[in-house]
């Protein structure tokens, strides 16, 4: 599998494309649509779905576009189902001063294996940057998409509705730094990194 990061939307968030055989997961199109749909056209990739880590505005502001463009379903906790059709509770209002909102989600996310198309991963809830946060494990490729739980030497905030830093702390403990040291993190912001160095660096909690 190959994975193409690109930064999109109002704070540059990582929005990937995960793809194989020419079929793709589109995870976090935080906007910036042409630019989702530029890549998938040159490379002659067939979407598959949309997956949302978390339903802050940052992360969201392609949804609506891409899913009527490639008829979609968008995956979300149901923690956050009301959030993408809510500008107060996806942050957007307050934050940026413009309302962004997409329909609700076509399916949840349930803890465990979820197999779409060519592709096989485990979904982990890891609340504590929001309520219904989650991370993509793809073990036959050894990386994880941790959205705003774990970057590269930092964790996601806990000072926004919903947040709560222990919660935060025993997902990060509990499930991201019991997955095996060499795991690639793709996080929702910034660069790359891996599950030992986290283990061992991040000043905010190591294991």
């Amino acid at each position: 599998m190959k994975i193409k990061s690109m930064p999109l939307g109002p704070l540059g968030t990582n929005c990937f494309i995960l793809y194989k055989e020419q079929e793709a997961l589109i995870v976090d199109p935080g906007g910036d649509a042409s630019q989702v749909v530029s890549f998938l056209n040159r490379e002659q990739l067939r979407p598959k779905a949309i997956l949302l880590t978390h339903a802050h505005f940052d992360h969201i502001g392609a949804v609506e576009e891409l899913r009527n463009y490639y008829q979609l379903d968008v995956y979300l906790h149901e923690l956050e189902k009301e959030w993408l059709t809510d500008p107060t509770l996806n942050g957007s209002r307050s934050f940026i001063g413009e309302e962004i909102s997409t329909n609700g989600p076509d399916k949840f996310f349930e803890p465990g294996t979820l197999s779409i198309a060519k592709f096989s991963c485990e979904i982990l809830h890891t609340p504590g940057h929001s309520p219904g946060s989650v991370s993509i494990v793809f073990e036959e490729d050894s990386l994880v998409v941790s959205g705003d739980a774990l970057f590269h030497s930092g964790i996601g905030r806990t000072d926004l509705p919903g947040g709560d830093f222990k919660q935060l702390e025993d997902s990060i403990k509990q499930q991201l730094y019991s997955l095996p040291d060499h795991f690639e993190v793709y996080p929702g912001h910034g660069p790359q990194t891996s599950i030992g160095a986290e283990k061992r660096h991040n000043p905010f909690i190591k294991a």
